[in-house]
């Protein structure tokens, strides 16, 4: 009964600590430590381990849900062979996350179908997976968010709350037809973010066509020396990936690259 009660408190006080491994592994493992022949430091050594793994993973599981990523566009799901040598490179080094310290963007262009979005966003999932906050957003949305912050004078607020974000993802910046206020307040996020936090983007304007996202060539300007100053810029060339997936449409294949 003594016994009973005393590993009943223990639990009691794990849960109050929020130790949930501990809480759920201490009876099992002791068991397993007095077959072993474990000493205390060994047993207490195995707690922690798997304390702080089981956190790494609710921590990795919660970024993921946060991030908006859309799950099917991952590392495994991205067919690299098919994308052209100088970026297959330059993943390499991207995975690895190093831009994020130096507060560096990351900018894919190419035409429809070329793999841009899922390029980002499995650079983007392997971020996630180091611990790194990261949002994705397609372009139009977060522009409707920020106007509606700035209606309400709450733009300040968004802006700080985007911050906490150490990678921002853009989605299809191109389609964005702006009005003058639309184009404020996304230079607005840009200039807010410039060389303290990095932004990822897709775009299938290349940047002497970016007067058509920001109406005036003095803002397009201004907002393309911020983006290129600290930047990764990966050019997707070739072959659309959806027009392969067309012309073998019937026949058994892989998952075509988006």
């Amino acid at each position: 009964m003594r016994g009973e009660a005393t590993q009943g408190k223990l639990g009691m006080y794990l849960r109050v600590l929020k130790l949930p491994s501990f809480a759920a592994d201490h009876e099992s493992l002791a068991q397993t430590a007095t077959e072993g022949s474990w000493s205390f430091e060994a047993y207490l050594a195995e707690l922690c381990a798997r304390e702080i793994a089981d956190r790494q993973e609710r921590r990795i599981e919660r970024l993921l849900r946060q991030s908006g990523l859309p799950l099917e566009k991952t590392r495994e799901t991205l067919i690299e062979d098919k994308l052209p040598l100088k970026v297959r490179r330059q993943l390499a080094t991207l995975y690895e996350g190093g831009f994020l310290k130096r507060a560096e963007n990351v900018l894919a262009f190419g035409l429809p179908g070329r793999g841009k979005s899922h390029v980002l966003c499995a650079v983007a999932h392997e971020l996630v997976r180091r611990g790194h906050p990261v949002l994705f957003v397609p372009a139009y949305q977060l522009v409707q968010q920020l106007l509606a912050a700035k209606r309400d004078l709450e733009l300040d607020r968004l802006l700080k709350r985007l911050d906490r974000f150490e990678a921002v993802l853009i989605d299809d910046i191109g389609y964005v037809q702006h009005d003058r206020e639309e184009m404020e307040v996304l230079f607005t996020f840009l200039s807010a973010r410039y060389e303290r936090r990095s932004v990822m983007i897709t775009s299938n304007l290349v940047f002497s066509q970016w007067e058509r996202i920001f109406k005036d060539p003095m803002t397009a300007a201004c907002a393309i020396d911020r983006l290129v100053h600290h930047a990764t810029i990966l050019e997707m060339t070739g072959t659309s990936f959806r027009e392969q997936a067309a012309k073998k449409r019937g026949q058994p294949q892989a998952e075509a690259t988006t």
